[in-house]
C-alpha cells in the first residue's frame, strides 16, 4: 500500500492588519532584493515541522487540540530585525517564554507525529517571523545592510494555533485546523476526577 504523507506546520499567525503591514515589508524586500519566496508564506511562527501519514492525522490532531485547551492565551511582542547569518532576516519576538513552553507540551505528541526513523519532527528552537529566507549571499549582505538598522515594533495576542497542511512536494500550506487557547486546566481536571 503506498500511503500519501503530508507536511504539517502548527503555526502562531498574527492579526490580520498586522500580517499585512507585515507582508507590505516582505514585498519590498521581494521586489529590492529579487527575493520572489519571501512572498511564499504569511508571516507567522512555526511551532513545529513534521510530516506524517494521511491516516494518523485524528489522533495527532486531538493531542494537539488538548494541549492548547489547556494553555492561555498570550502576547507576542515583535521588535527590530534579526538574521541567520547568509540566509535568514527575520522580526525578531521578544517575548519567547510562554512560546518555549508550549514547545515543551507539544514535544509530548511527537511520537504521533513521527511517521518513521527518518522523517522527525523539527521543533523550533529560535521563534522568529521570517522575512526572507534561502537567501543568495548578495541578497543577505545588502538586505541585511539595510534591515539590520531598521526598526520595527508591533505586539499581537495569540488566541489560537494553527495546523497547516500540504501534500508531499506541492507548493502551499492550506489551514486544516484552528486551535483555540482556552486556558481550561481546572474543568479538564475536574473531568478527570470522575
Amino acid at each position: 500500500m503506498n500511503e500519501s504523507i503530508n507536511e504539517y506546520l502548527l503555526v502562531i499567525q498574527p492579526h490580520e492588519d498586522l500580517i499585512e503591514k507585515i507582508m507590505e515589508i516582505k514585498k519590498g524586500f521581494s521586489e529590492t532584493y529579487q527575493c520572489p519566496q519571501a512572498l511564499y508564506l504569511k508571516p507567522q511562527i512555526t511551532l513545529i515541522k513534521f510530516s506524517q501519514y494521511e491516516l494518523a492525522e485524528r489522533p495527532f490532531v486531538n493531542r494537539l487540540r488538548n494541549i492548547a485547551l489547556v494553555n492561555p492565551s498570550f502576547r507576542i511582542i515583535l521588535d527590530d530585525y534579526g538574521s541567520l547569518p547568509s540566509h535568514t532576516i527575520y522580526l525578531k519576538v521578544q517575548t519567547t517564554n510562554q512560546i518555549m513552553e508550549l514547545i515543551k507540551e507539544l514535544k509530548h505528541v511527537q511520537a504521533y507525529i513521527k511517521p518513521n526513523a527518518q522523517n522527525k519532527p523539527h521543533f523550533i528552537t529560535e521563534p522568529m517571523v521570517s522575512i526572507a529566507h534561502k537567501l543568495l549571499p548578495w541578497q543577505y549582505e545588502k538586505g541585511w545592510l539595510e534591515y539590520g538598522n531598521t526598526h520595527f515594533n508591533a505586539s499581537f495576542m495569540v488566541n489560537e494555533l494553527l495546523l497547516l497542511k500540504r501534500k508531499e512536494g506541492s507548493k502551499g500550506y492550506k489551514v486544516i485546523e484552528k486551535f483555540p487557547l482556552l486556558n481550561q486546566v481546572k474543568k479538564l481536571e475536574q473531568a478527570s476526577l470522575f
